[in-house]
C-alpha cells in the first residue's frame, strides 16, 4: 500500500483500500472553518457503536454524500456496495481528524478528496454531533415554541441564516420525474437565478437538483458570487435521496417535521414541481398551516408549476385539495403551466411583498417567527401499522387537522418507500392500511394510483405498494 501525505486544502490522502465491491480508497482528512472543534462528548457519541451511540447513522448519512449525484433511491443499495465502508471521528491536537475506511472511489480524482463532497462530508458530522448533545433531551421539544427554537438554532449552527434582503425560493417536487419536467425545473429555477433568487431543496435530484442546477448558469451570468444551494434533509431521507453536486449548504435535520419547519421558516416563498407523495406530503403541510387563522394575514407566495404535460398531474392535486380541505386552501396556491418567466415574476414579486411585511411588522429577514406552527405539525411522526390505520381522514373536521392527518398519511408511505425501518415492518406485517370516508379514500386512491402509473414513486425497478387503501 502505497502512503501520501498531503495537507494542502485540509484533505489528506492516506492510501488505496479494496474491501468493497466497488473501487473504494481509505483516507483522512482535517475539516476546515465551521468543524475545526468539537467536544469530547460529542466525538465520543460519533463513535459510539451502541445501541444509544450515533456511529451506525453518521455511517449511513456519510456514505450517502460520498456517493453525492447516486441515481439510486434505494436506501440499501450504497449498503451493499460498499459494506466495509467505516468512518471515525477522532481528536488531535491540531483539532478534528475524519478517517474514512474503503470510502467509496468516486468521491475523489487523483487522490483528492472532491472539495464539494468533503464540505457535505462535514455538514454530517456537524449537525449529527449538534443533535445529539444540544437537544438530547431538551424538555422544551414538548412545546411548540420549544421545538421553533430548535429548528432555529439547527440553522443557525450550520450557518445557513444570512441577515440580507429576502431571496430564498424553496423548490418542492419529486425525485424520480421524467425528462421534460427536469429541464422544466432547469428553466425556472434559471429564471429565478437571473432575479438574484438563491434556491433551497430537498437535497436529492430529480426537482431538487434541477432548479439548482438552472439558477448556476444564470448567477454566473449576473456574477453573483455568494450564492447559496441550500439541501435540507433528514437521517431517514439522506440515505435514499443523496445529496446532488450543486449543493454548497447540506442540513440535517433531526426528523422529518423539523425539516418541513426550517424550509417555511427559512424561505420567503415555494415553487412546487411535479412530484410524488413526498411531495403531496409537503403541499398538505404547508396548506395546513397557512388555513390556521393566525396565518391568514400573511404574506408567503406558493406557485405550483410543471411543463404542458404535467397540467393533468396539478389539475388532480387541485381536485383533491378541494375535496378535502375546501376551495380557501386553494386560494393560497396559484398554478402556472409551462410559462418560467411567469412563475419567476410572481416569485420575485411575492417575495418583494414579503419583504415589505416583516419591515411593517418587524420581524426578520432570515427566519419567518412571525409563522405560526402548531404543535400537531411539529411532533414527530413514527409510522407503524397502527398508527398508520388511527389517522383520522373524515369530514367535519377544522381543515388544519384534516391536513394534519393527511400529511401523516402520505409521510407514512413515504417512509415505506425509502426509510428502512418502515420498510422491515412491512416486509413483516404487510403493507400499511389507510381508512377513512368514502370519497376521501376514492380520491387518495386515485391520488397514489397515479403516481405508481407515472412512475413518481421510485427511480426505477418494479414499485411494490407499502400500503392499502381501505373505504
Amino acid at each position: 500500500m502505497n502512503t501520501t501525505d498531503d495537507l494542502q486544502d485540509g484533505y489528506m490522502l492516506s492510501g488505496e483500500g479494496t474491501g468493497s465491491l466497488l473501487p473504494s480508497v481509505s483516507t483522512h482528512i482535517y475539516p476546515k472553518g465551521a468543524l475545526d472543534v468539537l467536544s469530547r462528548e460529542e466525538v465520543a457519541r460519533l463513535r459510539d457503536a451502541s445501541s444509544g451511540g450515533l456511529h451506525e447513522l453518521l455511517r449511513r448519512c456519510a456514505l450517502a454524500v460520498l456517493t453525492s449525484g447516486s441515481a439510486s433511491d434505494d436506501p440499501r443499495a450504497a449498503q451493499e456496495l460498499y459494506p466495509e465502508f467505516d468512518i471515525q471521528v477522532k481528536q488531535q491536537d491540531r483539532g478534528l481528524r475524519i478517517e474514512l475506511h474503503n470510502a467509496p472511489a468516486m468521491a475523489f480524482v487523483e487522490g483528492r478528496i472532491i472539495r464539494g463532497v468533503a464540505e457535505l462530508l462535514f455538514a454530517v458530522v456537524r449537525d449529527l454531533a449538534f443533535t445529539a448533545i444540544d437537544l438530547n433531551g431538551d424538555p422544551d421539544l414538548d412545546t411548540s415554541p420549544g421545538i421553533t427554537d430548535a429548528v432555529f438554532r439547527l440553522l443557525r449552527n450550520a450557518r445557513v441564516l444570512y441577515p440580507t434582503d429576502p431571496n430564498l425560493v424553496v423548490c418542492w417536487g419529486g425525485h424520480s420525474i421524467g425528462q421534460d419536467e427536469y429541464k422544466y425545473t432547469k428553466q425556472v429555477g434559471y429564471e429565478l437565478g437571473l432575479r438574484g433568487l438563491d434556491i433551497c431543496t430537498g437535497c436529492g435530484p430529480g426537482a431538487m437538483k434541477g432548479p439548482m442546477k438552472g439558477a448556476t448558469i444564470a448567477h454566473a451570468k449576473q456574477r453573483r458570487r455568494r450564492t447559496r444551494y441550500i439541501g435540507l434533509t433528514e437521517p431517514g431521507i439522506i440515505a435514499a435521496e443523496s445529496p446532488n453536486p450543486i449543493v454548497n449548504h447540506l442540513v440535517i435535520m433531526p426528523d422529518i417535521e423539523k425539516r418541513l419547519e426550517g424550509f417555511v421558516r427559512m424561505g420567503h416563498g415555494i415553487i412546487v414541481f411535479p412530484g410524488g407523495v413526498g411531495t403531496a406530503e409537503e403541499i398538505l403541510y404547508l396548506l395546513g398551516i397557512l388555513l390556521r387563522e393566525e396565518n391568514a394575514h400573511l404574506r408567503f407566495p406558493l406557485v405550483l408549476t410543471g411543463p404542458t404535460a404535467a397540467a393533468p398531474y396539478f389539475e388532480q392535486i387541485d381536485r383533491f385539495i378541494r375535496l378535502t380541505l375546501g376551495d380557501v386552501a386553494a386560494s393560497r396556491y396559484e398554478i402556472i403551466v409551462s410559462n418560467p418567466v411567469k412563475v419567476a415574476s410572481r416569485m420575485f414579486a411575492g417575495v418583494q411583498h414579503v419583504r415589505e411585511q416583516r419591515i411593517a411588522q418587524e420581524d426578520s429577514f432570515f427566519f419567518n417567527w412571525a409563522l405560526h406552527v402548531p404543535l400537531e405539525f411539529q411532533q414527530p411522526f413514527n409510522p407503524t401499522h397502527e398508527r398508520m390505520a388511527a389517522l383520522d381522514l373524515h369530514h367535519g373536521r377544522k381543515p388544519h387537522e384534516l391536513a394534519a392527518d393527511l400529511r401523516r398519511a402520505f409521510s407514512g408511505i413515504v417512509a415505506g418507500n425509502v426509510k428502512e425501518p418502515a420498510m422491515r415492518q412491512i416486509e413483516v406485517r404487510g403493507p400499511f392500511e389507510i381508512n377513512g370516508d368514502p370519497d376521501i379514500m376514492h380520491a387518495l386512491d386515485a391520488l397514489l394510483r397515479a403516481f405508481v402509473e407515472q412512475r413518481r414513486m421510485k427511480i426505477s425497478g418494479e414499485y411494490r405498494p407499502c400500503y392499502r387503501v381501505v373505504s
